[in-house]
């Protein structure tokens, strides 16, 4: 079966493909991270200097990027970065955590043992990865980020349908602006680790039940962590 994760550049464009593609990779990465913050104005020539970059590219590129629910247009008046709030935020956790019990059902009822051995792989890779430097135990590294987020679509993967993983993929991405909006901490009092290696055997065991409960059981305790931030 084809990687279906290999084939996504985070549900956008591929870096490197033209300048609007670029251009989206970098305004989807700074949106994302929380450096255009939740309701900033998006002017054309602002973002020109900041990105070095035509209008044309720009406007292209924010007009994709509110199919993600990144960006929003503003009637007449050009774009500007979506909002958050617990709302927003409830029906997001909600959504993901529908979609990605049937991605994870799906995958385990039809992957086969190349996608096992990915997540496998995968697991491995985020496992020996310190979520945290030494100089910083709050915030999660970059490099423990993207073997989280690959773990974590790995286990989707074999699904069978682009379709869902791509809102599976779109949703991840949006969590991941919470909570660099929220700027949470690296969950001190939680097992990070050991909720990933129970979801990893869960699904290696092909137990269907027992692995979407440890899924949603690790999304509502980030949830319920990021929700009380929101409010706070």
């Amino acid at each position: 079966m084809t990687n279906l994760v290999s084939g996504l550049s985070n549900g956008g464009p591929i870096a490197g493909e033209s300048q609007t593609a670029r251009i989206f990779s970098r305004l989807r990465q700074d949106i994302i991270a929380g450096t255009l913050e939740p309701g900033r104005k998006l002017k054309i020539e602002d973002l020109r200097r900041r990105y070095n970059a035509g209008a044309s590219p720009l406007r292209e590129a924010l007009s994709t990027m509110c199919t993600d629910g990144l960006v929003e247009r503003i009637d007449q008046r050009g774009f500007r970065v979506a909002d958050i709030g617990v709302k927003a935020f409830d029906e997001l956790m909600k959504t993901r955590c529908w979609l990605e019990e049937r991605a994870l059902r799906e995958s385990i009822a039809g992957g086969g043992t190349d996608w096992e051995e990915r997540v496998v792989i995968a697991h491995y890779r985020l496992a020996k990865t310190p979520r945290t430097s030494a100089d910083n135990s709050t915030h999660a590294r970059a490099k423990w980020e993207a073997a989280h987020r690959h773990f974590h679509l790995e286990m989707l993967a074999g699904c069978g349908s682009e379709i869902l993983l791509k809102f599976c993929d779109q949703l991840y991405d949006q969590n991941i602006r919470y909570r660099n909006v929220a700027g949470t901490a690296a969950y001190p009092k939680r097992d990070v680790e050991e909720e990933h290696r129970n979801i990893c055997e869960a699904v290696v065991s092909r137990d269907a039940d027992r692995a979407v409960e440890a899924l949603i059981a690790h999304y509502r305790a980030t949830g319920d962590y990021l929700r009380k931030a929101l409010v706070d």
